[in-house]
């Protein structure tokens, strides 16, 4: 069914249309709508800056909902969205209602002016105009793209920052190496500001990310996770607790839970270790290895089949889902993991496949719906066969992937949408 229209997309649809003819990574757009705003960046509560490349969104929904569960009141600002803008801002616990997202975006275009702006940095700009204004007593802000000159990166002063997993994306503006990818990351660090780091699996990452928090003056602090039987261990200067697995699947997230705890710790505010049970419990984040037992996708598998959807897309991506796959086939290995995939184009499948090939019987690739930049359903297929998948076929829909796929084996299987957040969004709004 299609989305009601908002009274904020006629704004957006314009604001798209300020994208400077030349892109140049800078902050200097962003700084001038800022002044023309009275400066909403110095105006807010205690910010956690995050960035990297995975795992940023799930370290956010990890300390919002610990944040949460102690009575306190979140701003958050993530990206993409998956299925509507709002998703993207959420004042002290809700999502941004139209009203007043369509009231900020026209009051930033009427700041702006009519001048160059890139649509991130108007919209990054009207999200910390809300955060000024209404009450709360934390910010989450994720980066976009890298972090140096990432439109987010305008608080001088956050109360911490933390790095999540590098990896290779967006090597277009971030650069084609680790070292390069981290330093660009590392470009959100602060004098002073106390920093988080995820255990980096690349040394290079690593060493460039501990470099540059020395030269800037940031305190890196050590902290630790630890799994036990049944859940994990976080241990740091400031706490140490026992904690069940969170309510997000796959063993990456306890990393992940790892660098939001480690981040409470610098925060001016009390949890108390029942509000961090309670959060890691009850923490949601959608298309991040996420079962899907409604809708019409899920009632249209077999009895006994499982339904997953992933909107990871890179090779760090496909390593951790190829840890997932092999825990399922250790579980159940009778039951064979079908895959429904595709990407953008400006990714590269077979680093995120290569992994993840080896547990896979079969796989049916799909063009992503309404996006020009997605590799053709052929090309992907064609991809999939060269990194080890040899039963893989181009398919016109996820519908058609999934009703070839149900004859491809005899008993239970699980299928795995997965590839991109943009096919991730669709197909959540195709399923209700």
């Amino acid at each position: 069914m299609p989305l009601a229209e908002s009274l904020a997309d006629p704004v957006l649809d314009r604001l798209k249309g300020l994208h400077p003819k030349v892109i140049d990574l800078s902050l200097d757009r962003v700084h001038r709508l800022l002044a023309a705003l009275d400066h909403p960046e110095r105006r807010l509560p205690p910010v956690v800056h995050v960035a990297g490349t995975n795992g940023k969104g799930s370290t956010l929904a990890f300390l919002r909902a610990m944040l949460e569960a102690a009575g306190l009141r979140v701003h958050v600002y993530t990206s993409p969205h998956l299925v509507r803008f709002h998703e993207r801002i959420r004042l002290a616990g809700t999502l941004i209602d139209d009203d007043r997202l369509a009231a900020l975006l026209e009051e930033c275009e009427v700041a702006n002016g009519g001048g160059p702006i890139t649509f991130f940095e108007v919209t990054t700009v009207a999200a910390l105009l809300a955060f000024a204004r209404v009450p709360a007593d934390v910010v989450l802000l994720e980066t976009g793209l890298g972090g140096r000159l990432d439109a987010t990166n305008v608080v001088d002063r956050p109360a911490v920052t933390a790095i999540t997993r590098i990896s290779y994306d967006h090597r277009q503006f971030l650069g084609d190496t680790l070292e390069a990818i981290a330093g660009e990351k590392a470009g959100i660090f602060k004098p002073g500001v106390p920093a988080v780091i995820f255990p980096q699996p690349a040394e290079e990452a690593a060493r460039t990310l501990a470099i540059r928090a020395e030269t800037v003056g940031a305190p890196v602090h050590g902290w630790s996770v630890t799994p036990t039987e049944g859940g994990f261990r976080f241990e740091s200067s400031r706490r140490r607790i026992d904690l069940p697995l969170p309510g997000l699947a796959g063993a990456h997230q306890i990393v992940n839970a790892g660098v939001a705890l480690a981040c409470l710790d610098h925060l001016p505010v009390e949890v108390d270790d029942a509000a961090v049970r309670r959060g890691l419990a009850a923490v949601e984040w959608p298309a991040r290895l996420q079962r899907l037992t409604r809708g019409p996708l899920a009632q249209a598998l077999p009895a006994g089949w499982e339904l997953w959807l992933d909107g990871g897309h890179n090779d760090s991506a496909g390593e951790v889902l190829a840890v997932q796959a092999a825990r399922w086939a250790q579980k159940e290995p009778e039951r064979a993991l079908l895959l429904v995939y595709g990407m953008l184009a400006s990714k590269e499948p077979r680093e995120f496949l290569g992994p993840l090939a080896p547990f896979v019987t079969a796989a049916r690739t799909v063009a992503i719906p309404g996006e020009e930049a997605s590799l053709t359903a052929e090309d992907t297929a064609a991809a999939t066969r060269a990194c080890g998948i040899a039963d893989s076929a181009a398919a016109a829909d996820v519908g058609s992937a999934l009703e070839d796929l149900k004859g491809r084996v005899d008993g239970p299987a699980r299928l795995l949408i997965c590839g991109s957040l943009y096919l991730a969004g669709t197909v959540l709004a195709e399923n209700g």
